[in-house]
């Protein structure tokens, strides 16, 4: 009997310690995540329709989404941070190109509009906005050209330079700032699609309009944080 009660007991500690040991491992690389929109689909109407949120976010957005994690599964890029692999983009699938940057530029688009954007840029980020454009009209003119003139799909953006200074940049396709196939590298702070399923619902081929509807709600505390952060 006092053999039977010690190897239950050995069981148990064996047990215990190997449990205790799986809890001291190494938390799992994180998930990418598809993260859900911050306001309602129509919260940011009239200058977005809310039909055009609900696709863009729940169809393309989505599709994006699920493909990168299709693309990255049982490869080393699993578990990695979109950044560190924009870092090496050039040697990576198209697949995980295309549907990665779809998937990290949509969610930053989301975050950067806002129910109660509008306005203009202040504090620091106010300041370098002046300081590299001007002006915060010169800065739109800057930006909304680079909208505008972006040929078929891609994204216009603005970024964080190693230096610290502004730039305007634009992207082709589901591509930015941050891969090492762009032709300008720099942190993206805020970003305006100009697919043409972002606006054309509502604005049809008058790109501009919806460019210029854009600056309605433009969520700046957000900018400015990405700003702060980006120096650090």
């Amino acid at each position: 009997m006092k053999k039977q009660f010690k190897a239950v007991w050995m069981g148990l500690l064996v047990a215990g310690l190997a449990v205790a040991a799986f809890g001291q491992e190494a938390p799992a690389p994180a998930a990418l995540e598809f993260e859900p929109l911050p306001y309602a689909f129509d919260a940011l109407e009239p200058y977005i329709d809310a039909r055009t949120m609900e696709i863009h976010y729940s169809r393309h957005h989505q599709a994006y989404f699920n493909n990168v994690v299709k693309a990255v599964a049982g490869t080393d890029m699993e578990g990695q941070p979109l950044e560190d692999l924009f870092a090496r983009m050039s040697q990576l699938p198209a697949a995980v190109r295309n549907n990665g940057g779809g998937h990290w530029n949509h969610t930053l688009f989301w975050k950067v509009m806002s129910p109660d954007g509008g306005g203009i840029p202040e504090g620091e980020l106010g300041a370098a906005v002046d300081a590299a454009f001007g002006s915060y009209d010169d800065f739109k003119a800057q930006f909304g050209a680079a909208a505008a003139t972006r040929f078929g799909s891609g994204w216009a953006w603005l970024c964080v330079a190693d230096d610290g200074s502004l730039f305007i940049t634009s992207t082709p396709n589901q591509d930015n700032p941050l891969m090492d196939v762009a032709e300008k590298r720099g942190t993206p702070i805020l970003g305006l699609d100009v697919w043409e399923h972002a606006y054309y619902l509502k604005y049809q081929n008058l790109r501009g309009s919806y460019v210029e509807a854009f600056w309605n709600v433009v969520n700046w505390p957000e900018v400015a944080a990405r700003f702060a952060a980006a120096l650090q």
